[in-house]
């Protein structure tokens, strides 16, 4: 089993003949052979040859999909001899019932992609002795393209039934570990075991996978930490994740102890799926609660930014495979099945109301049969008439809570019979062993109501097949005793905590904690009208027919394939460790700053200007305390002395916190509330970049800022000379960000026809005079220095926000223009990897400030060499680079 790329590169060391079986032999991942690059080696018509011969195999698209189980099923041929071989070796077949085997038939069939390539990585459900490994692996390759991962029962268990199923499971279903008999507590070994685990399908991936062109299909939450290990070993995979479970509120997921490991796991995914907006919205929420991190929606698409990389989430519930429910239909095991529940129940008119759920303590058993037994008390009519088939598959965990759920159920079930019953009337039956599909099927077609009553679920299917079941066909109709021109009728009752109920806006939906509800809406859809019935089958059929699973997954690689369209347009590398790794990935054209580079130009130019914000750049945002300290004084004053520099601070403080701040800057130059105040130097006088407006527009605008602020815990007013500013720092991000957004609006209607711009930036919301930016401290400073004669030949201009853009633009358009010196030098930087005019960054504030450091090094070191003092007092200078990051 070795990638294609890999599998090529061998074809053409052998003459371009197909690879023989690879059998058990592990192909070496450095291939040193004759021929491997034909150009090097052979006559440019061999190369010609060999070119035309690569052609014809030219790569098909390709998807590997992974998941915790192969869509295979496993038969022993025969048995074991003793010696641990397994005697008469394995017989493998298609799981019909897998999702990933219907997605691929679906996809081939209806979907145009009909020549596209499905490789399928994951774990067989049978245990396989070690001895049998690599047989069964060439095996499954080579008649399924399937690559199984054998993982030790020890490790299996810890994986399986300890972590995903004791932690993850019981969380994002929304239990809490609130005592050892709720839920599992968190244990590191299970967390362990379930890294190691993701690993090991991490390194089957890497032995078939060509990652310039496959795509890669994550599913579910078995595997959450698996895009980690991909995205660090191939940075730009096109790589997609798929979770078919509930994603819980920030408030329940933020108790993991691995949450923010989870998280960015996930974030190296390019492509996240979820069934229901709920789901994607409580991802985002714990996404910007615990990282920090901002969304937002991209034409139709809500997206994430991390490291410069686009992570897009998607919405959209799975659907069935229509084809194989209608060739079980076809099947005359299930028109003989529906013949017999029909004698059962119709014949001796008796309605049928359905419940199919696996036994585990989410599916709400027994909260159905308390509502059943509340619609036989309330209403006496139906005794006799209705009966409640509950189909109660094996639970897929294990442990005390499922023995406890079956247990209960069973006690109720005697108890209702007991008082209900009659001698020929049961009026729950309940059938606890496993059934096969057809006989599914025929109880969907014969019941008139189907209920899902799941105190919380994933994406559950049942609606869908009972929808599909009760439209039938002419072979069904006619067990029925229905004319090929009869419309067909179904009715729903679900729980409204089941991915799929945003989807069925037909069906009666149910809060399945309160038992009279979910008891009368078993009544409403007995006695409903059969002309209701039929309108809502008939748009619950509409939608399931054509959102079936096909639909789906083509939904999903497109996506796919649209959001990964760019990644080979971009510089991407790795940082951190473990996992926390990610990629980072920029512009070509975007870089980080070379300091030595930087220095090395700061020597050789004689006229310089440096424009530093202090917010985010100087002092990190995240700092309690603003003021600046007295190394920030000393390194400023260092670069202010000399007589080469010009140096100006710009920010958005007022001039009176500047002024208090950097008295003891005395040729500083100070630009405050966004340059809309400028001083030249310390003695020099206040003076405005624009005409001085009338603020009378704060009385408009500040009464709206003090409701916003009363009713958004954590949120402050600023007021400025010129400007006033909402900030909510300190609020709940998400409810601060939505109050942002509409004070937003409300500022921009009520001040509409004053001339000020309303501007919504990191946690704040500032109203200023219009035409006042950063960006005019720039031109002002390039034109007064024209006017002297003197042309800058180095500009460094640093800062963080959208305020700074503007600065950047200035300088970076002001490049061969007649305020510049021809040969200048000019580096616009902003601090952290992000979208920006710059074409230069630094990741923090720390990496600023020795970078100014290291100037102010080098501006000392050149005024102690020109008095010839330095080599007296201090030997050989040091070199200004030893202090500033490389």
């Amino acid at each position: 089993m070795v990638s294609r790329s890999y599998s090529n590169l061998m074809e053409l060391a052998s003459g371009g003949e197909p690879l023989p079986s690879l059998g058990r032999r592990r192909i070496p991942r450095v291939v040193t052979a004759s021929g491997i690059v034909p150009d090097l080696d052979c006559s440019d018509d061999d190369a010609a040859s060999a070119a035309s011969d690569h052609s014809s195999h030219a790569p098909r698209e390709r998807a590997i999909i992974v998941a915790n189980q192969l869509p295979i099923r496993a038969t022993r041929r025969g048995v074991d001899d003793g010696g641990g071989g397994g005697g008469g070796g394995w017989e493998f077949s298609w799981d019909e019932d897998s999702l990933l085997q219907q997605l691929k038939d679906s996809l081939r069939t209806h979907h145009g992609r009909a020549d596209m390539e499905f490789v399928y990585v994951g774990g067989l459900r049978d245990e396989v002795p070690p001895a049998e490994h690599d047989e069964v692996a060439h095996q499954l390759f080579e008649g399924f393209r399937c690559v199984p991962t054998f993982l030790p029962p020890d490790l299996r268990s810890r994986f399986y039934h300890g972590f995903c199923k004791q932690q993850l499971w019981p969380l994002f279903h929304y239990m809490l570990p609130l005592s050892p008999e709720l839920g599992g507590r968190f244990d590191r070994l299970l967390w362990q075991a379930y890294v190691s685990v993701n690993k090991i399908f991490a390194d089957k991936i890497l032995e078939v996978i060509s990652p310039d062109e496959d795509f890669v299909w994550v599913h579910d939450y078995h595997l959450m930490v698996l895009p980690t290990f991909l995205r660090k070993r191939f940075n730009r995979v096109k790589l997609g994740f798929f979770l078919h479970s509930p994603f819980p509120s920030s408030e329940i997921y933020k108790t993991l102890p691995v949450r923010e490991e989870l998280l960015r796991s996930l974030l190296n995914a390019d492509l996240i799926g979820f069934h229901t907006f709920d789901y994607a919205r409580h991802f985002l929420s714990c996404c910007s609660r615990m990282l920090g991190l901002k969304y937002e929606s991209q034409r139709g698409y809500i997206a994430l930014e991390y490291y410069g990389r686009t992570v897009t989430t998607k919405i959209l519930p799975v659907g069935v495979h229509l084809e194989q429910l209608q060739s079980v239909l076809n099947l005359p095991e299930t028109g003989a099945k529906v013949a017999e529940l029909l004698k059962q129940f119709s014949h001796r008119n008796r309605l049928l109301l359905l419940g199919v759920d696996d036994m585990d303590i989410f599916k709400g058993i027994s909260l159905k049969l308390l509502a059943f037994e509340q619609l036989l008390m309330q209403h006496p009519e139906w005794r006799g008439r209705v009966v409640l088939v509950q189909i109660a598959n094996p639970a897929r965990g294990k442990g005390k809570d499922v023995k406890e759920v079956q247990e209960e159920s069973d006690a109720m079930v005697r108890r209702i019979n007991a008082a209900f019953g009659q001698p020929d009337y049961q009026p729950v039956i309940l059938i606890d062993r496993p059934l096969q599909f057809y006989e599914r099927m025929a109880y969907y077609v014969v019941a008139e109501c189907c209920l899902v009553t799941a105190v919380r679920d994933g994406m559950n299917l049942i609606p869908y097949e009972y929808i599909i079941a009760r439209q039938g066909n002419e072979k069904i109709d006619r067990i029925l005793g229905l004319s090929p021109s009869s419309r067909k009728k179904s009715m729903l009752v679900v729980s409204e905590f089941i991915g799929c109920s945003p989807s069925l806006s037909g069906a009666i939906r149910v809060n399945p904690w309160n038992i009279d509800s979910v008891a009368d809406a078993m009544d409403s859809a007995l006695e409903m009208p059969e002309g209701e019935k039929v309108l809502r089958h008939e748009k619950h059929h509409r939608y399931v027919s054509t959102h079936e699973v096909g639909y789906w997954a083509n939904s999903f690689l497109q996506d796919l394939e649209r959001t990964c369209h760019e990644h080979n347009r971009r510089r991407c590398w790795g940082i951190g460790f473990g996992l926390k790794f990610r990629v980072v990935a920029l512009d070509p054209n975007f870089k980080k700053l070379a300091v030595e580079n930087l220095v090395s130009a700061y020597r050789r130019t004689t006229t310089r200007v440096i424009l530093l914000d202090y917010d985010g750049t100087l002092m990190p945002q995240t700092s309690f305390g603003k003021s600046p300290s007295s190394r920030t004084i000393d390194m400023l004053n260092s670069l202010c002395r000399d007589e080469n520099n010009v140096v100006f601070l710009v920010s958005t403080k007022s001039r009176a916190t500047l002024s208090e701040w950097f008295s003891p800057c005395e040729n500083l130059g100070l630009a405050a509330e966004h340059g809309y105040f400028l001083r030249l130097s310390r003695d020099a006088e206040w003076e405005t970049c624009v005409q001085v407006a009338d603020c009378s527009w704060k009385q408009i605008a500040e009464p709206v800022m003090k409701t916003y602020t009363e009713t958004t815990d954590g949120s402050t007013i600023e007021d400025k000379e010129t400007a006033i500013v909402w900030n909510y720092e300190d609020a709940d991000p998400d409810f601060g960000s939505c109050q942002a957004k509409e004070l937003h609006d409300h500022l921009e209607s009520v001040l509409a026809n004053e001339p000020v711009s309303v501007k919504a930036g990191m946690n704040h919301v500032e109203v200023k005079p219009q035409g006042v930016s950063k960006g005019l401290v720039a031109k002002r400073l390039l034109s007064t220095l024209q006017e002297r004669g003197d042309l800058p030949d180095f500009i460094l201009c640093i800062g963080d926000d959208r305020s700074d853009e503007d600065m950047f633009e200035v300088i970076t358009t002001a490049v061969n223009g007649p305020s510049l010196n021809p040969e200048a030098e000019v580096f616009a930087c902003t601090v952290g990897r992000k979208p920006s005019k710059a074409k230069y960054y630094l990741d923090d504030p720390a990496d600023i400030v020795r970078l100014i450091q290291g100037l102010a090094n080098v501006s000392d070191q050149m005024h102690l060499d020109s008095l010839g003092v330095f080599d007296q007092m201090h030997g050989t200078p040091p070199s200004a680079t030893d202090t500033v990051p490389r």
